[in-house]
């Protein structure tokens, strides 16, 4: 159902295409562009090229621009055809060409066969030998021109996957300038068309990948919502980083950890398929020069008072995933749900272009995150450049076809292209703010230097005052001395006797003192011996205090610990309580069941007896006619004496012999009904027995329930206060919850074996529906039931239900439940214990299909998975059982953060054990597991963040890959090429690949391969490793 979902939903656009009648010629409809004025966002025309000046020389295309401006609201539309390759040209020997290009006349046949064609016309046709230059020179610098003129603009790629759009968007051009795509062309141009002092140039390099925008310069940042201004329509994603330029190193560096983050894998069509949309974007924000050249500018500037104008304007350069058939990329599991992605996302993407062409009054843009972040580029604001890239081969006509017919449908789109101007107030304020910073500096500083010369006025008249004052303090001082001087003298006798009799009453009076001083002393030191003895006392009393108090905080961390301990207790209690309740539901519900299976029993055999009385009464009455008719018979027997009557009398007595025997054989049938009524009505009474019994069970275990509900009551109230009650009680617990365990009977689940094993025999029988019948028994008995029966010790009903297990992991909606259901572990436990080949092979399946999400597969291996997956292919020799094995642990090769584990567990090692098999398909897993494992070491060591030594070449798995790569499979030698190149890519592993050889292999794979990707990523390896370069030259 998934597949055939996914091809409707890949060719919806080929379909409508079909369908649109007035789309075959693109040259036949005569576009105009919309024109609409606003308040806010002034609508004109793009500016002449000479306000900037371009770095790109322009004399091999004189009149794009004139062409392009021309016609600047409608959607540009150039077709490039990618080159044929080897699987071209071997699949395409006995057809002609389907594709031929005009590009004087700008014109694009496409061909049914050899009678019947459609031409188109587009704005550019370049053929397969058309460089990187003129595409970017064509479809991309305009656009650009215009973003740097203050105009949004996008350029967008769109195709069948490997027909080259990420070659002609993002192509790096590392060793090669000319290989260089329309990013960094035209990152380049903007770069050197802007000045670093005036303008800002910032990126965001996102992704969306199945309908998630996640940051390909900070992938910790996944599902960034999408913001919708309500006034203006503009539509941004607040949560992306946006980094700000420096130079085009630093934008080529960011490329790179770009690519690296984005999401790519390995289909049919392409070994490095894009799985998600990229989206460049890129913010332009310049001030506009005074020296305009611009009349209308210039008259608006005059009329703004002055204020400076910014332009602000997006680049948009998107590099769509590749849509593509599911029969042809081979795509399964998680490579089918990226294109189901995939292909819904352009399918959206198509809607709102056929919409916008047939100018519907409602276009869909909101069917997809896609059309969201693409609504300016088409039906809006933006001047739109797309490039459709199509194969020459014949086996994909039809997505040639849907792709052309996608470009026709575009061309009809026109956009009104709106110049973003507005006033520069952040620099003016800045200014202003300067401004006033400076003024405010010179106040302050006039205002100090001020302050500073009024200070130093005051302190000198301070200065002056003070020796005025001290002058004239020394005159009045000098003449009062003179004054006293005289009356001192006068003075001095009186006051010499005085003073000789006040020091001898002072004499006295300090003897006084001291004698009283000398008491005070001797009181003084008693008092201090007793306040030391009280501070003795009370240093003891405190030391005493806080001993107790330790003790008592001690008993009190005990008590905590055993309240803790009792409340485990208690909880342990409540659950067996909840089981014990639930057994007793189930029981409940088995006696309700039995009773009304007893009363439709009785009810069947009371109805059986009533039309058996019936049948008898009726040949009694049969019998008694019978009777009558004999008792006439006889009597006319002596009045006939003819042979008439006889016969007539033997055929009675016949007739007689018979009603006889009918008569004992109803007698018999009587007597066994009548016995097996007596047997049901024991059978009866037996089961009213079991059913007294029950009830008198139910009602001792709700006794018991209730005692063990007031015994938890009261240990939750009364914590024991020593351990050994405490020890007792707990006993005491445990014995009455076995006693009550014991008395329910049967354990739980033990009547549900018997349906569980009708309904895996119901599955054997039914084999064509086996998944309706799964999904109808999961439903009935519950996944956790059937996890149960895995456990059971009837190997019959374990295998069904890992079987069961098994194709429920198959799907991914239902992976999760199992997980909770404890499905791992008991599949895990299989593993472990069981001998049984069939089991082994089914829960290894199993674990496989697990094994296929990210988050289960850390699961799987923090709890032994790997250990225990590599012991179940040591000790089975059955070639299915080590395929699933094989197949669980390549899965588990693909996730580079369980690498190290996988090697301690032994899963390296199993893996080139499993491979001395022989089987086909055990070295096909094995080979996908090295593949899977040596990408992963690939993409950790170009990202940085894994350094050193290969681990599958410390397990020896380079000697293994080299000596099978010469395999007649060509899915397995497809992944030892794949293998060995990731391998080579690791400088650490050159001088291993030196010494065993393995260097000759990938000069082979280089030249020899069935796959071009293949052979230029050998190339692309050997070239950049330095080593391997010497001891090529050095042979």
């Amino acid at each position: 159902m998934a597949s055939s979902s996914l091809r409707s939903s890949s060719t919806t656009t080929a379909a409508a295409a079909a369908n649109n009648g007035g789309v075959g010629r693109s040259e036949r409809q005569q576009l105009h562009p919309a024109r609409q004025t606003a308040s806010s966002v002034r609508s004109k025309p793009a500016s002449s090229s000479t306000s900037r000046r371009s770095v790109t020389p322009t004399s091999r295309i004189p009149n794009s621009n004139s062409e392009f401006q021309q016609d600047a609201g409608r959607v540009r539309v150039a077709v490039r055809v990618r080159p044929r390759n080897d699987e071209d040209r071997i699949s395409d020997s006995d057809y002609g060409d389907s594709v031929e290009v005009q590009p004087e006349l700008k014109r694009l046949k496409l061909r049914k066969n050899n009678w019947m064609s459609d031409s188109y016309r587009f704005d550019e046709i370049f053929t397969e030998t058309a460089s990187q230059n003129r595409v970017y020179q064509v479809v991309a610098r305009p656009v650009v021109e215009s973003v740097l003129n203050g105009y949004n603009g996008t350029v967008m790629a769109y195709g069948q996957t490997g027909t080259g759009k990420t070659y002609t968007l993002g192509r790096l051009g590392c060793d090669d300038a000319s290989e260089r795509g329309i990013m960094v062309r035209a990152l380049e141009d903007i770069i050197m068309s802007t000045a670093p002092e005036s303008d800002t140039v910032e990126v965001s390099y996102l992704q969306l990948y199945m309908e998630s925008i996640q940051d390909l310069l900070a992938p910790e940042k996944t599902n960034i919502p999408i913001h919708e201004d309500p006034k203006t329509g503009e539509v941004s994603l607040p949560g992306a980083s946006v980094v700000r330029i420096k130079d085009l190193d630093h934008f080529l560096q960011l490329l790179q950890i770009g690519e690296a983050n984005r999401h790519a894998a390995n289909t049919n069509l392409n070994t490095e398929s894009s799985r998600s949309h990229a989206i460049l974007m890129v913010f332009i924000r310049r001030s506009v020069e005074d020296k305009s050249t611009d009349e209308i500018i210039s008259q608006e500037k005059a009329s703004r008072n002055g204020l400076p104008i910014i332009r602000r304007s997006k680049l948009l350069i998107v590099d769509l995933a590749g849509s593509e058939r599911v029969d042809k990329s081979g795509s399964e599991g998680h490579l089918l749900e990226e294109a189901k992605f995939i292909n819904l996302s352009l399918t959206s993407l198509g809607k709102c272009i056929n919409a916008l062409a047939e100018n519907s009054p409602h276009i869909p843009t909101r069917d997809s995150k896609l059309t969201r972040l693409l609504r300016d580029s088409f039906g809006g604001t933006a001047r739109t450049s797309l490039i459709i890239t199509i194969g020459p081969s014949a086996r994909h006509y039809a997505e040639t076809s849907s792709t052309v017919m996608f470009g026709q449908r575009a061309m009809k789109i026109v956009n009104t292209v709106k110049l973003k101007e507005e006033f520069d107030y952040e620099s003016q304020c800045r200014k202003l703010e300067n401004r006033i910073d400076n003024l405010t500096a010179e106040f302050e500083r006039q205002l100090k230097l001020r302050d500073s010369k009024k200070y130093e006025l005051e302190r000198r008249l301070t200065e002056c005052q003070h020796s005025f004052a001290e002058a004239e303090e020394n005159l009045i001082s000098r003449s009062e001395f003179l004054e006293k001087e005289n009356t001192r003298l006068g003075l001095e006798m009186k006051d010499l006797l005085y003073e000789l009799n006040s020091q001898k009453e002072h004499h006295d009076m300090m003897h006084d003192k001291v004698a009283q001083l000398e008491s005070s002393l001797e009181q003084a030191k008693q008092h201090q011996v007793e306040s030391s003895t009280y501070q003795k006392i009370l240093a003891d009393t405190t030391q005493m205090y806080e001993e107790k108090i330790a003790k008592l905080m001690k008993q009190l961390e005990d008590e905590h610990t055993r309240y803790g301990s009792t409340e485990d207790q208690l909880d342990a209690m409540r659950k067996l309580l909840t089981d014990g309740q639930k057994t007793i539901q189930r029981h409940e519900m088995e006696h309700s069941t039995y009773q009304k299976a007893l009363a439709d029993t009785t009810q069947m055999y009371e109805r059986k007896i009533a039309e058996l009385m019936e049948q008898l009464e009726d040949e009694h009455s049969r019998f008694e006619d019978l009777k009558e008719q004999v008792n006439l018979a006889k009597k006319l027997r002596h009045q006939q004496s003819s042979m008439k009557g006889k016969k007539e009398n033997d055929e009675l007595r016949v007739k007689l012999q018979d009603m006889k025997q009918l008569h004992e054989s109803t007698l018999n049938e009587f007597q066994s009904l009548k016995s097996d009524y007596s047997d049901l009505s024991e059978e009866k009474a037996r089961l009213d027995e079991e059913l007294q019994d029950v009830k008198q069970r139910l009602l001792l275990e709700g006794k018991k329930r209730k005692t063990i509900e007031n015994e938890l009551v009261m240990l939750k109230k009364d914590v024991p206060e020593k351990e050994d009650d405490f020890v007792d009680k707990k006993s005491y617990m445990k014995e009455n919850i076995y006693k009550g365990s014991s008395a329910l009977g049967t354990p739980m689940g033990l009547h549900n074996s018997n349906p569980s094993r009708e309904s895996l025999s119901s599955q054997r029988e039914t084999p064509s529906n086996q998944r309706a019948t799964i999904a109808k028994i999961c439903e009935e008995v519950g996944l956790q039931k059937i996890v149960q029966l895995m456990t059971s010790e009837d190997l019959d009903v374990q295998t069904h239900a890992v079987k069961m297990v098994a194709n429920l992991a198959a799907e991914d909606m239902n992976q999760e439940k199992i997980m909770e259901e404890g499905g791992l572990d008991a599949l895990l436990m299989l593993l472990q214990s069981s001998q049984n080949t069939t089991i082994l092979r089914v829960a290894s399946g199993a674990i496989a299909n697990l094994a296929m999400n990210e988050v289960n597969q850390g699961l799987i291996m923090s709890r032994g998975g790997a250990q225990l997956l590599a012991g179940t292919a040591s000790k089975t020799n059955d070639p299915q059982t080590l395929r699933m094995v094989a197949g669980a642990l390549a899965n588990l090769c693909g996730n580079e953060r369980l690498h190290m584990m996988l090697k301690e567990d032994g899963g390296i090692t199993a893996l080139l054990e499993m491979a001395r098999s022989g089987s086909s398909d055990v070295i096909a897993q094995v080979a996908r597991g090295m593949a899977n494992f040596a990408k992963c070491e690939s993409r950790g060591t170009i990202q940085g963040h894994r350094k050193g030594h290969s681990l599958l070449i410390e397990d020896g798995a380079l000697t293994w890959l080299i000596g099978n790569s010469n395999t007649t499979s060509s899915s397995t030698k497809r992944h030892i090429e794949l293998a060995l190149c990731h391998l080579a890519q690791n400088e650490d592993n050159a001088n291993d690949f030196i010494f065993s050889g393995g260097l000759k292999e990938l000069v082979r794979i280089s030249n020899e391969s069935s796959r071009e990707d293949i052979r230029n990523l050998a190339k692309k390896t050997l070239r950049l490793s330095s080593k391997f370069q010497t001891e090529i030259h050095a042979e």
